[in-house]
């Protein structure tokens, strides 16, 4: 017999095996480029579409990469904090806000993924080159496309919640 009362947000953690899921995605990927790519030697894979072996040492676009080692300790500052208040906004978040769980699950693995490169490495591996017409795109990886389509997630969560609210006006 199943119990009507309420979760205590328990179930809502269950999303982090989303983010282990995608941590090791990124994780594994990155070991796949160490060990195959050969650093800043282009591979191509599709007219638009290189595997290249990066290592950023700054933030996204390699924002601050020429500051000396500061902002690796930051940075990685920085994504532990937002890993906590992921964890604890996912325990308390409502169940009909399914989307914005997927969304902040995704973001915390990216987030995870590319600090513990920052703390074992002093860099971040970037291997995904897009590119059209000889202009690149800065190279990226798993961890950032998840912190992407989490927020994607996160927004579209956002909008559709101020379309009803608006409804109801």
């Amino acid at each position: 017999m199943s119990s009507a009362r309420p979760s205590k947000g328990r179930g809502r953690l269950c999303y982090l095996w989303l983010s282990l899921l995608a941590l090791v995605l990124d994780l594994g990927t990155k070991w796949w480029a160490q060990a195959t790519l050969h650093y800043a030697m282009p591979k191509p894979v599709l007219p638009f579409l290189n595997w290249t072996l990066l290592y950023n040492p700054g933030a996204a676009f390699s924002f601050l990469s020429n500051q000396g080692g500061w902002q690796r300790w930051l940075f990685s500052a920085i994504a532990l904090i937002i890993a906590i208040i992921i964890v604890r906004f996912l325990a308390k978040i409502p169940r009909q806000q399914h989307m914005a769980a997927v969304g902040l699950s995704l973001v915390l693995a990216g987030a995870l993924g590319n600090v513990i490169d920052r703390l074992r490495f002093g860099y971040v591996i970037d291997f995904i080159d897009v590119h059209v017409a000889g202009y690149h795109w800065p190279a990226f990886n798993i961890a950032d496309s998840v912190i992407c389509i989490g927020a994607v997630l996160l927004i579209w969560q956002q909008l559709r919640k101020s379309d009803k609210s608006s409804d109801k006006k």
